[in-house]
């Protein structure tokens, strides 16, 4: 009796992006087999499913195997093992740094620390994620922040260098870096409807302006810690509101500087006291670590402003939104309560 066996030999480590997406969702193999036969996989690959449960722990294997060198990537580049195009590499490293911004709500300005590592359970319920897929994306989160925290320089490029990340993934890696640093309270209530977005937005500027890398290029950790000095000096800021003179003169700059260019500017020029007041009130208390970390339960940042007319250091966040007739139109509805 004989029998023919057909052998393909190569070097080139094959990915398959849709089982690499199970993986990272931390789907069990037996789950993503039950997924894969429901995809039809098998009528059209004409297999059995002995084949594709092999398939797929070969392939979750592979994985494993790559995990270790996605901790560090530039080993990625580097190692002889696995022969992988450039371009999958970058897939691969792109894609396991992802994160879910259900997830990253929950864990923004949180202490990187094993005490809040004990909640992911909790907030594996809550947003629907995998609980293995919520340690990943935390454990991604706390091993950037441990490789950059004592590093000079920009944040987004030393993310970028040691993590070989999309230039939009290692800003957003920087706000959560610098959220995580500053411990900016972002879980009340009235802070739910503000996406990440809106928080990494209001990093990056916070980044650009009031950290010490800002002033000194030569400050250790320059686009982590405030600058102590900046946030004391804004204590003079009550002499807009308290001289009149003052008070008109900044209207005046400020009106000049956003005409034509903001769509409520109506709104801001009319109500421009109370918007100048709240700010202040804002700005001469954030000289105690309290009421830096409460920035945003103070404050919303509006978008608009900032966007057309980035704004000096001696002037701090351009919100409240109260004293506004409505908001800027790329922050949904404020919560009622």
């Amino acid at each position: 009796m004989t029998s023919e066996l057909d052998i393909f030999v190569g070097n080139t480590t094959l990915i398959d992006e849709d089982m690499y997406r199970l993986w990272l969702d931390g789907y069990l193999v037996t789950n993503a087999v039950a997924l894969r036969v429901r995809s039809g996989i098998l009528e059209q690959m004409g297999s059995t499913a002995a084949v594709l449960q092999s398939d797929t722990m070969d392939r979750y294997r592979t994985f494993h195997m790559l995990e270790r060198l996605l901790h560090a990537p530039p080993k990625l580049l580097h190692q002889l093992i696995f022969q992988i195009l450039p371009s999958r590499q970058a897939l691969l490293i792109e894609r396991y740094y992802a994160f879910d911004e259900a997830f990253v709500r929950e864990v923004l300005g949180k202490k990187l620390s094993k005490g809040t590592k004990k909640d992911l359970d909790d907030i594996s319920t809550i947003t629907g994620i995998t609980l293995k897929s919520c340690r990943r994306q935390f454990d991604n989160f706390k091993r950037v922040f441990k490789v950059v925290e004592e590093m000079r320089g920009s944040l987004v490029d030393n993310i970028q260098q040691h993590f070989l990340l999309s230039d939009q993934l290692a800003r957003d890696y920087a706000a959560i870096v610098f959220f995580a640093n500053n411990r900016f309270e972002t879980g009340k209530k009235k802070l739910q409807y503000l996406s990440f977005g809106d928080f990494a937005f209001s990093a990056e500027l916070m980044i650009q302006n009031w950290t010490l890398g800002a002033v000194d290029s030569q400050m250790d950790d320059m686009h982590m810690d405030l600058d102590k000095e900046f946030l004391q000096d804004l204590k003079e800021l009550k002499l807009l509101v308290a001289d009149k003179d003052l008070l008109d003169l900044h209207k005046s700059l400020v009106c000049t500087a956003l005409w034509g260019k903001l769509g409520v500017f109506s709104e801001m020029k009319a109500n421009f006291k109370n918007l100048s007041r709240g700010l202040v009130n804002v700005a001469t208390k954030l000289t105690h670590n309290k009421d830096v970390r409460d920035l945003f339960r103070r404050a919303v940042l509006p978008k608009s402003v900032f966007s057309v007319c980035p704004l000096p250091r001696w002037l701090p966040t351009p919100g409240p939104l109260g004293p506004l007739h409505g908001h800027p139109p790329w922050l949904p509805p404020a919560p009622l309560s």
